[in-house]
C-alpha cells in the first residue's frame, strides 16, 4: 500500500522507539531475580519509547494535539490528534516475554483515519488507513479468518487483574464461552490480539475494561481487515466506553450471543 505522508511518519517513528524497546528487552531477563529492578527498569524503558514517540511525532507534525499515558496536549490544529501508546504489554515486557507494541493512531474529526501497531520483538509491522485495507510489513494484506462456528474458534480475550471491575463479568464470560470455543489466548496486549484477529491468527477477541491508547490503533487494523467491532455490550462505543468485541463477519453474532447472555 502506498501509504499517507502522516503514516510514513508514524511508521518511522514506531520503528525507532521499537528499536530502543528492544536493546532495552535483551537486558530484562539479567533483572528478573529483582522484580523492583525490573519494575524501575522497564518504567525507563517506556518513557525512552515516549520521548522518542514525542519528538518525532511533534517535530513533523507540532500543530496536532497528542494523547499518551503521560497525559493529553491540545494542539494548534483541533481536528487531528495522535494517539500513542509507547509500550503495550508492560507486564510481559517486564518478565521478558517477546509480546509488546509500540502503537499510533491518528485521529480526525473524532474518527481514527491511520493506524500502526509495532511488534519489535518480531519485527511485524500491522498498518492501516481509513478505507486502505489492514497490511502487514511489506505490503502483505492481511485479512480475517472465515471461521463460522464457536467451535472451531481460538478468541483472544483480556483477564483483568483483581482490582479492575470488570472481573466478575469477565469470569462469567469464561465460564460461558470456554466450553464452546477451540481455544482462548491471554497475550497480554490488547493492539497485538486485535491484529492477530486482523491476520485471522485470532477469529475473535472481546475485553470489558481498557482504555483509549489501548484500543485506538488495534481497531483501526482490525476493521479495515473485515473485522467487525462492538462493546461488549449493546450500544456501547468501544474508543469512548473502554469496552470491545470484536470478530470476523461469520462469528460476530455468535460470540456477541454468547457473551451478551453474562449480563
Amino acid at each position: 500500500m502506498q501509504g499517507s505522508a502522516n503514516l510514513n511518519i508514524m511508521l518511522k517513528a514506531v520503528r525507532k522507539a521499537g528499536r530502543s524497546l528492544n536493546k532495552d528487552f535483551r537486558e530484562v531477563e539479567n533483572l528478573q531475580t529483582s522484580a523492583e529492578n525490573a519494575a524501575k527498569f522497564v518504567a525507563r524503558s517506556v518513557i525512552a519509547s515516549a520521548d522518542i514517540l514525542r519528538e518525532d511525532l511533534t517535530s513533523a507534525r507540532g500543530t496536532y494535539g497528542y494523547l499518551d499515558a503521560q497525559g493529553e496536549t491540545d494542539g494548534e490544529d483541533p481536528t487531528r490528534r495522535w494517539i500513542v501508546s509507547a509500550l503495550d504489554g508492560a507486564d510481559n515486557f517486564m518478565h521478558g516475554q517477546p509480546h509488546f507494541a509500540v502503537t499510533i493512531a491518528l485521529e480526525h474529526k473524532g474518527n481514527i483515519v491511520s493506524a500502526v501497531v509495532f511488534d519489535p520483538a518480531k519485527d511485524e509491522m500491522f498498518y492501516a488507513e481509513k478505507g486502505q485495507g489492514a497490511w502487514l510489513n511489506d505490503n502483505k494484506r492481511v485479512r480475517v479468518s472465515s471461521r463460522f462456528r464457536l467451535v472451531d474458534a481460538v478468541l483472544g480475550h483480556a483477564v483483568p487483574f483483581g482490582a479492575k471491575r470488570s472481573l466478575p463479568a469477565t469470569m462469567k464470560d469464561l465460564a460461558r464461552v470456554m466450553p464452546e470455543c477451540a481455544g482462548l489466548r491471554a497475550s497480554g496486549s490488547t493492539a497485538l490480539e486485535l491484529t492477530y484477529v486482523a491476520a485471522g491468527r485470532l477469529d475473535g477477541f472481546w475485553q470489558r475494561e481498557a482504555t483509549l491508547l489501548d484500543l485506538a490503533a488495534g481497531s483501526l487494523v482490525a476493521s479495515e481487515a473485515g473485522a467487525l467491532i462492538e462493546g461488549v455490550r449493546p450500544g456501547q462505543k468501544p474508543l469512548e466506553d473502554g469496552t470491545i468485541l470484536c470478530a470476523n463477519n461469520q462469528l460476530f453474532s455468535v460470540l456477541a450471543k454468547t457473551l451478551r447472555a453474562t449480563d
